[in-house]
């Protein structure tokens, strides 16, 4: 299983630092001058600069090339993370939203696994709000990926 998201802080990195903990490939896209909130993304993040974009195109290429996105978000889906909903939308992709103020990890993982049995996911985009946006997305993203890659 392939795990990839844009690296912004928050989500996106909670699921790359889990791919690389348990030994699965990461990547994805970033924008254009590996820009994230808190600077620049650090090296250890295998993602690849998408020529001139922005956090937008980023997040439509992780969707397209992705066979299945999971939306982790805390009650109300807003900015960035609404916006991956729209693109899988729009793009009619498969995606699961989980919401992490109703969902416990290990309940979150059982429905995460089904659906990427029943979508035959091999690459799976994982997208939620940054760092900024909410203070529990890096931790409860970590351990929903880390306990979802080793039932796999």
């Amino acid at each position: 299983m392939k795990i990839v998201s844009g690296a912004q802080t928050g989500v996106d990195r909670a699921a790359l630092d889990a791919a690389l903990e348990s030994h699965n490939p990461a990547g994805g896209w970033c924008p254009q001058g590996r820009t994230a909130e808190d600077g620049i993304i650090p090296e250890i993040y295998p993602v690849t600069e998408l020529p001139n974009a922005g956090y937008r195109e980023r997040t439509k290429q992780n969707v397209i090339d992705s066979d299945a996105t999971l939306i982790i978000y805390f009650a109300t889906l807003s900015g960035g993370t609404l916006f991956t909903a729209d693109c899988c939308h729009e793009l009619n992709k498969p995606h699961l939203l989980i919401d992490a103020d109703k969902r416990s990890v290990e309940d979150a993982a059982e429905e995460v696994l089904s659906f990427i049995k029943r979508h035959k996911v091999t690459v799976l985009n994982v997208a939620g709000p940054r760092a900024s946006g909410d203070a529990r997305a890096y931790g409860y993203a970590k351990q929903l990926v880390l306990t979802t890659l080793s039932e796999l």
